[in-house]
């Protein structure tokens, strides 16, 4: 009998408790061996395969398990291996595979950048015009295999695109794009017909790329390599899915030799509705339906989404023709709330992780095909759930409702312009040419986290805890002394995360214990959930600030994160517009740098790492957006004196399209990565003549590698070949939390030597 199946594009990696992450770092550090490690991992991927079981979910996803990221997986699969790492194996090892992933002792890792807007960051595969692709070995098969022998499951195996994964490598020229995307083709269809013989019914196969603007050229390509799949792989069903976005091309791409497609119908609801609605749908395709938001932490309107379901299922000609999924991948979403104990009830019952959000698709599915009624009791509670917390007083703060209605619609701007802000600044701290300076943290060593383990269990009084973080700060700013950096910051030691650490000083927001979802790598991230009206409570950051600084005659900066990037790092409400959530924490973070300038703190740093991030995958989205995210920086900082300085700091993105927007946020220091990207972002300012003050990263802290005075210096004088001398800041790509003090503090003396070298090299550049 024809069904509505559900079925689900990809589960979180970590494990309810951070399994994987664990189990990957103690390998790293060789405490335990490769066959412990592989079990270890493969006990998570089963236990994943069967709770997605349990819930009842009718297609279960292989492949989306990843021991590092899904798309350096496509890469390795391909053979697309960075030739500094090719040694000539037959299959690719996992030494190989974290080096590529993660750098090693002599050799740089490869660049990692955002995945689409995510939070979720991917290993960009390195590809030269004579790269010959193979197959390394069909992973995919493995995995479908250990589903069904292990476990009795026939599993969806889920593949990144060949046309997504060429238009996201970098290294070979444009018109070398066609003939590796052919040498790709027969590898893609060996791999799927070695899936048909194992017994495989469908293949996802992921295309995000296909929701931003495409050319007639590029859906001449996708018409190309589907045919050939089609015809290379006859009886075996092929899912095109997509997500984070609407497909502007609908009346195109549902036209292509494909079995099913796969829409966002949450976060490009109204497009791609518009469009179904204007050209109908095939009948003789599934229409996977992304109709759970698998990118927030929200229960469904379940009331709502069914009558869509109802109208949808209408269009597409009946129960066999329409899936029930999330949006995306749940990577993006924590695992369970099962383990959240300390929540607030009103906030908890409102919530929906991943196993929750299957459990959703799972209850639409049967309500589709055996009738409203028989699902009910769950689209009231939701209902229920969701209206008491809207009706609650965490989300009517009318202080904060006041604030925001008082804002006029013209940009904040500081007293006075940035050649006067550079004079007076200059005046007051006597920098040297070149200064130097990091981003903000330092090594988080196991005494760190112990000591913050020490004060949640009780073991440590609160003055306990506060006297070691003192001791901490002391040392590394005799340590910043001792090495002869120009810029001191305090360290961080005090915090947890960049964002939940201010989340928890204000007013909206609020924390799980166990709810976090993957960054890069092993790098999991626990983001705070904005839940109600953002508003300020006392001082944040000042003690810790104020203490630096009286250590040292050197300028301490305050490290303050940024209203964008709270916002992006957060799981926001999404009951009112994103520009009025920015200006809340803006209106918030205000007062806070009041309070730092208040205790002579004259230079404060409000990092952005996550502006970029957020940009729209849409053109006609792009400017809003941005002039929202210029609105709130401004909003934070424009109420300082000119003898404050104010620097910011973004890492790992594509920052070209956004340059000007980075110049409106009127920084008068900002520091972006510079070495990941091997100086690729120095040829923005070839064509931007970017005249405010930047340091663009010298060294990348992602890898364990310590980069030489030499290769440091040669970054500083590739940047120096356009950008003037006189606005140049010497510091590495990020924050020092995740290394060693052994490197650490080895790397910093080299990026001091290579700064003095370079200002010995310029001479009396100041004078002239």
């Amino acid at each position: 009998m024809a069904k509505v199946l559900s079925s689900n594009l990809g589960y979180p990696r970590i494990g309810e408790k951070r399994e994987w992450k664990k189990a990957l770092e103690q390998f790293w550090a060789a405490k335990i061996s490769k066959d412990k490690f592989l079990k270890t991992v493969k006990n998570l991927r089963l236990n994943y395969l069967k709770k997605q079981r349990e819930v009842g979910v009718d297609l279960i996803p292989v492949g989306d398990f990843s021991l590092y990221d899904h798309v350096l997986d496509t890469a390795v699969l391909f053979g697309l291996i960075p030739e500094r790492f090719n040694k000539d194996e037959k299959e690719i090892s996992l030494e190989t595979y974290f080096s590529i992933a993660r750098g090693n002792k002599e050799t740089e890792a490869s660049e990692m950048t955002k995945w689409f807007d995510t939070n979720y960051h991917y290993i960009v595969p390195e590809i030269s015009n004579e790269t010959q692709p193979h197959i390394t070995s069909n992973r995919l098969l493995a995995l479908f295999n250990e589903a069904k022998e292990e476990l009795g499951i026939t599993s969806k195996p889920v593949i990144v695109g060949p046309v997504t994964l060429l238009k996201l490598s970098k290294g070979y020229d444009q018109e070398h794009f066609q003939t590796l995307l052919d040498s790709l083709i027969p590898l893609y269809i060996q791999i799927f017909s070695e899936l048909k013989n194992a017994g495989a019914e469908w293949v996802q196969i992921d295309e995000p790329i296909l929701v931003k603007t495409l050319t007639p050229d590029d859906l001449a390509v996708f018409q190309k390599v589907y045919q050939a799949f089609k015809e290379g792989v006859p009886g075996l069903k092929l899912l095109l899915q997509t997500y984070f976005e609407a497909v502007d091309d609908y009346k195109e791409v549902v036209k292509l030799p494909i079995d099913g497609i796969g829409l966002d119908f949450v976060y490009g609801k109204k497009a791609n509705l518009e469009a179904i609605k204007a050209y109908g749908f095939p009948q003789d395709k599934v229409l996977a339906a992304g109709v759970i938001d698998g990118r927030n932490i929200w229960k469904t309107d379940l009331a709502a989404t069914f009558d869509e379901l109802e109208s949808l299922l209408a269009t597409v000609g009946g129960k066999d023709k329409l899936w029930i999924t999330p949006s995306s991948s749940l990577l993006h979403v924590p695992v369970t709330i099962e383990n959240e104990k300390e929540l607030d009830p009103v906030l908890k019952n409102a919530l929906s992780f991943a196993d929750q959000k299957l459990a959703e698709a799972v209850a639409l599915a049967k309500g589709l095909n055996e009738g409203k009624e028989n699902i009910t009791t769950i689209i009231e509670k939701s209902g229920r759930d969701l209206d008491a917390l809207q009706q609650s007083a965490h989300r009517n703060n009318k202080d904060v409702r006041k604030e925001l209605d008082q804002l006029d619609s013209d940009l904040p701007s500081r007293p006075g312009s940035y050649k006067l802000r550079q004079q007076i600044q200059q005046d007051a701290f006597q920098l040297p040419l070149l200064p130097t300076t990091t981003i903000g943290s330092f090594p988080q060593t196991k005494e760190v986290r112990q000591a913050r383990r020490n004060l949640r269990t009780g073991e440590w009084t609160k003055k306990q805890y506060d006297q070691f973080i003192k001791d901490e700060t002391a040392k590394w700013i005799s340590i910043q002394e001792d090495i002869g950096i120009d810029v001191l910051v305090h360290g961080e030691f005090e915090r947890n995360d960049m964002v939940e650490y201010f989340g928890e000083k204000l007013a909206g927001f609020a924390f799980t214990r166990f709810g976090w979802v993957q960054s890069y790598g092993s790098r999991c991230v626990k983001p705070p959930l904005i839940f109600g009206d953002v508003a300020w409570n006392s001082p944040i950051t000042v003690g810790e600030s104020a203490y630096a600084q009286s250590l040292t005659k050197k300028p301490v900066k305050g490290m303050l994160t940024g209203p964008v990037t709270i916002y992006n790092w957060s799981f926001v409400r999404n009951d009112i517009n994103q520009a009025d959530v920015f200006n809340q924490i803006a209106l918030a973070l205000k007062k806070e740098i009041h309070s730092l300038e208040e205790a002579d703190i004259r230079m404060i740093q409000v990092d952005e790492p996550a502006l970029r991030e957020g940009l729209p995958l849409k053109e006609e989205k792009k400017a809003d957006y941005l002039h929202s995210a210029i609105y709130a920086f401004r909003l934070t900082t424009s109420s300082v004196n000119n003898d404050t300085q104010i620097h910011t700091h973004m890492c790992y993105s594509e920052f070209d399209e956004i340059i000007e927007a980075i110049d409106a946020l009127d920084t008068d220091v900002i520091s972006i990565e510079g070495a990941r990207s091997h100086g690729e972002m120095i040829s923005t300012f070839e064509a931007f003549k970017y005249k405010k003050g930047i340091g663009l990263g010298v060294y990348d802290i992602h890898s364990p590698r310590i980069p030489s005075v030499d290769e440091m210096k040669s970054y500083a004088e590739r940047a120096l070949k356009v950008l003037d001398p006189k606005i140049f800041w010497i510091n590495p790509d990020c924050g020092l939390k995740t290394r060693r003090p052994e490197e650490a503090i080895p790397a910093l003396k080299n990026m001091v030597e290579a700064a003095q070298e370079v200002r010995a090299e310029l001479g009396d550049i100041v004078e002239k």
